[in-house]
């Protein structure tokens, strides 16, 4: 239509110069163009609609991002996005004292070189990465902040798979299914802490033939996305030290799963559990879960058949005196109440998290937690409670678990556990390690018995692996019925996590989609076989 506007305003500058031949000449042309134009766009194929407009194997958080988080206003990432892949092997390091020396100094175990933390150049004005993203959790991100993580790849959010394994058979097994079974392989980065002892385990980095022979194993195929950090075994201390290591090898993706070494993924599992995680409409969603058996929950091409799912809802305390915690126990698995999008729940487990990459920015494993093994989750779970994340359940589970109680082969019973290491040191240090980790767990989360006092335990790097003041602890202990003063616990909590939690939860979440909004949620779960049901008039009118 601009060529006929220039045309209409040419032929009225000149009219009186054209005869009327001319003029007629003119608008028989013009009236052509028009009635070609119309007949043109009448067709064209239809403009796309915002599901037109997601990429294939890319989840529908292209959704998100048309609106940038769903509520700042079209707001973009101030900062250029981060290329894929990136890998440890060109990263900066850093040498650190083993956890274990600085309970116990006269240990003779040597320092570590490590990968330093993600934290590139372009937060430098801003005091870092953690400070630019809510300042190391005194305020909630913004959605702008938020969308500064996450890499892309041909349009594809990016997957990082951070995994710990210790002396385990299975960790290439796990590795392979990643990429295989994956709709979009070239979205995945993997990055395993290998604890092994040379000469005697196969490394989770060899591949069954040489590279050379055969480049189509996954190993070989891609290398590019697959980085190992190899340790002796004889100095893991436990799960939360062998995963503090896999947060420091992220580098800027997307999406962050943390998984065991011991899981099959099922097949199109990115394609799945993002979807799963859009629909949630949350960014500060963080899903997981204690994952089913691997036992009849796939068919023979890797396809999910489980029609139950478990939901992290039952947790009590554990030991005595100076390491008593709250402990998470096993789970309840159903079919799920809620359908096409996770269930809200208030515990985080730690065999199986998905989120976006800024939750292990955020909340990073603790460094100075040797021989921790029970606690590790609720000490994620309230640290990532108190940022302003939110935790649910998948409907549909991206992979399964090898337990050893259900392997009819055995091997996974002989399987090598860090406490072996036990044997090197003697009875008292070990206790002493312990008992060190667990008053700095107990200490940060607010949940220190009375006989462990502030000065009894390591302080160094709290602002680090602290709490963030989006929300406070006690807000997490009165909500989900958890009492510090005698440290029990309301039992039957089961009964109200799941379509009743949720119902009465997802009311509250911002506007902007940046989590649950605490502030306005008042209910304190009571045990109903004591209390009654406490939450009726809080469901809303309408069902799901």
């Amino acid at each position: 239509m601009r060529k006929s506007t220039e045309r209409q305003r040419s032929s009225q500058q000149n009219v009186s110069t054209l005869d009327k031949t001319l003029l007629y000449s003119a608008g028989v042309i013009l009236g052509f163009y028009i009635i070609t134009s119309v007949m043109t766009f009448q067709h064209l194929p239809p403009l796309p609609t915002l599901e037109d407009m997601v990429q294939p194997g890319a989840g529908l958080h292209s959704k998100l991002q048309v609106t940038k988080g769903g509520g700042d206003n079209g707001n973009q990432s101030e900062f250029p996005p981060e290329t894929f892949p990136q890998t440890i092997r060109s990263a900066p390091l850093e040498k650190i004292i083993h956890p274990a020396v600085e309970i116990i100094p006269s240990l003779e175990i040597p320092n570590m070189t490590v990968p330093a933390f993600y934290d590139p150049p372009q937060f430098e004005p801003h005091g870092g990465i953690r400070s630019y993203l809510g300042n190391y959790g005194k305020k909630l991100m913004t959605p702008t902040q938020a969308l500064s993580v996450g890499s892309k790849v041909n349009g594809l959010q990016t997957i990082f798979v951070a995994i710990a394994s210790y002396r385990d058979f299975q960790c290439r097994q796990t590795v392979e299914s990643i990429f295989t079974r994956a709709t979009n392989p070239e979205r995945i980065r993997v990055a395993v802490i290998d604890q092994i002892e040379k000469e005697v385990d196969v490394p989770c980095s060899q591949p069954e033939s040489p590279c050379d022979e055969d480049p189509s194993q996954v190993l070989c195929r891609y290398s590019k996305q697959i980085d190992f950090f190899t340790m002796d075994a004889q100095y893991a201390m436990g799960p939360v030290f062998a995963r503090h290591l896999g947060n420091r090898m992220y580098r800027g993706e997307y999406f962050a799963i943390q998984s065991d070494a011991h899981v099959d993924y099922i097949l199109d599992w990115d394609t799945s559990i993002i979807q799963q995680w859009t629909n949630a409409n949350n960014e500060m969603a963080v899903m997981t879960a204690y994952l089913s058996d691997v036992h009849n929950s796939m068919d023979s091409e890797g396809r999910n058949i489980r029609t139950t799912r478990p939901i992290m809802c039952k947790s009590d305390f554990e030991d005595f005196g100076a390491t008593r915690h709250l402990r998470h126990g096993q789970q309840p698995e159903g079919p799920a109440m809620i359908h096409n999008e996770p269930t809200l729940e208030p515990f985080w487990a730690a065999g199986f998290s998905f989120a976006r990459g800024h939750f292990i920015v955020n909340v990073p494993y603790d460094q100075h937690l040797p021989w921790v093994f029970q606690g590790e989750e609720i000490s994620i779970g309230i640290r990532g409670f108190t940022y302003g994340y939110d935790f649910y359940t998948p409907e549909t589970s991206p992979c399964f678990h090898y337990y050893a109680k259900a392997d009819k082969t055995g091997k996974r019973g002989t399987v090598k556990l860090f406490w072996e290491n036990a044997r090197k040191l003697d009875r008292a240090k070990v206790k002493e390690v312990e008992v060190g980790g667990m008053k700095r767990l107990n200490g940060i989360i607010q949940m220190s018995p009375p006989e462990v006092t502030p000065d009894s335990w390591l302080h160094v790097d709290e602002e680090k692996y602290g709490i963030g003041q989006v929300r406070k602890p006690q807000k997490f202990f009165d909500t989900f019925g958890i009492h510090m003063k005698n440290f029990k616990t309301e039992d039957h909590l089961c009964r109200f996590v799941g379509k009743i939690m949720h119902r009465i939860w997802i009311q509250h979440l911002r506007k902007d989609r940046m989590g649950i909004d605490y502030d306005k949620i008042t209910y304190q779960f009571k045990d109903p076989d004591i209390y009654g049901i406490t939450w009726a008039k809080l469901l809303p009118k309408t069902t799901k």
